[in-house]
């Protein structure tokens, strides 16, 4: 039954919806192993989305659509320019900085992208930056917004794998921050190179003060939200209404830059994505039924043989795996894919299931900005006005950056689970 996997791979290849590619895979090979378990088709696909928790992922994406309409993304920018505005590459570390802040309020990277660079790619032209670096760096610093809570990716991978979103979310911390400073690093490099540096002075004590004071309502909605699932004061479900009540009354009552008209089409936005995934996660449902039915992880195990019980060779396929994989599957199908398909061999191997839901969604992440998919790259584009082709030069190293990043998460893994432990 292997050959299914792969005639699924043919199908996402010929651009067949993803959802429609699974749900096929796995009534062919249902029917072909027992036409007479078709009956439990519909049971299954409702089973896999008859879940409390994933009723975070409309909340959250609610909560993003309203932080990125209301207001929010300005205040960011505006405090990490009095952060790190004046030094080398000063705009280009903004850009870096504000997406780190968004990146705990939205969880998606795409409304990164869009929010950050609508203004800082303008902003940053004026300066001076060359358009394919401001442009490509908008891109990359968005992939951190599916690894810093709140995160949608997560989530997902916490939904298929059974494994504690609370501590997923703790994991995704560290390795976010890592990847900020990996690209405020790039950034203050090409900054010094090119001799890019903003003509504004250095911030006092007090400006850093009054910027911090118009931001905090911002920056500190994640602080809410991972330490109320942390103390156990409410779970990451919870947490998704909490996220939408504090998003409407900052955006209508205090900054104001929403109005209650502005709701309806958020709402219907809202709606459409949730629909997309549900659907999806349904069809990945019956997938992972598929899977087990037909014991293809134990094949798969027996497959690889010795490889399976040799972890850094291990995480080292699943990494170039998923990084592949990633260039043409949208982050959230492949949550949907590869979960099912890795997780008994990360498990064979005596890996963390919390370790390896970072890996996948670092890996996949990446992906966002790997040509030729790369979504992040087509919203900047777009803002840009430029073929994702010219960023290449700029785009790359950034990458080099994001996959060293993965690397040390990945065999060094004390780094994301030393938060989580020390949190139980």
């Amino acid at each position: 039954m292997i050959w299914l996997v792969v005639l699924l791979f043919l199908l996402i290849l010929i651009r067949i919806p993803i959802a429609f590619a699974l749900g096929f895979i796995s009534i062919l090979g249902i029917f072909l192993a027992d036409p007479g378990l078709l009956t439990n088709v519909p049971r299954k696909v409702f089973s896999g989305v008859n879940n409390f928790t994933l009723v975070a992922v409309p909340l959250f994406i609610l909560a993003g659509e309203i932080m990125s309409k209301g207001g929010i993304s300005k205040r960011l920018i505006n405090f990490s320019k009095t952060l790190v505005g004046p030094l080398p590459g000063g705009l280009a570390m903004v850009v870096v900085l504000a997406s780190v802040f968004f990146s705990a309020l939205t969880g998606t990277a795409i409304a990164a992208a869009a929010a950050i660079g609508g203004m800082m790619i303008p902003a940053m032209n004026k300066e001076g930056y060359d358009v394919r670096f401001s442009s490509s760096l908008v891109a990359t610093s968005a992939t951190i917004g599916p690894i810093i809570p709140p995160s949608i990716v997560l989530i997902l991978y916490g939904v298929i794998a059974s494994v504690s979103i609370g501590d997923l979310f703790i994991a995704g911390v560290i390795p976010g921050v890592l990847m900020g400073i990996g690209l405020m690093g790039y950034s203050y490099y090409v900054g010094k190179k090119e001799g890019y540096r903003s003509s504004d002075r250095r911030a006092t004590l007090k400006e850093v003060v009054v910027g911090a004071k118009d931001a905090i309502l911002a920056l500190i909605m994640p602080v809410i939200i991972i330490g109320g699932i942390v103390s156990g004061v409410f779970t990451p479900t919870e947490s998704g209404v909490i996220a939408v009540v504090y998003a409407l009354v900052i955006g209508l009552f205090i900054y104001r830059e929403i109005k209650i008209k502005d709701l309806w089409p958020i709402m219907l936005s809202t709606a459409k994505t949730t629909a997309a995934i549900v659907f999806l996660i349904g069809s990945a449902s019956l997938f992972i039924w598929f899977l087990s039915f037909n014991q293809i992880p134990n094949q798969l195990i027996e497959m690889m043989g010795d490889v399976s019980e040799n972890p850094i060779l291990m995480l080292l396929i699943i990494n170039l795996v998923l990084l592949i994989a990633g260039t043409f599957i949208d982050t959230i199908s492949a949550v949907s894919i590869f979960t099912p398909l890795f997780l008994p061999l990360v498990l064979a191997s005596g890996i963390d299931p919390v370790h390896f839901g970072i890996i996948l969604a670092v890996n996949l992440t990446i992906g966002m900005v790997t040509p030729p998919l790369g979504v992040c790259l087509f919203v900047t584009s777009s803002i840009a006005k430029i073929g994702v082709p010219k960023m290449f030069k700029y785009l790359f190293p950034q990458i080099a950056i994001l996959i060293i990043i993965l690397l040390i998460i990945t065999y060094i893994p004390e780094v994301i689970l030393f938060p989580v432990e020390l949190f139980k």
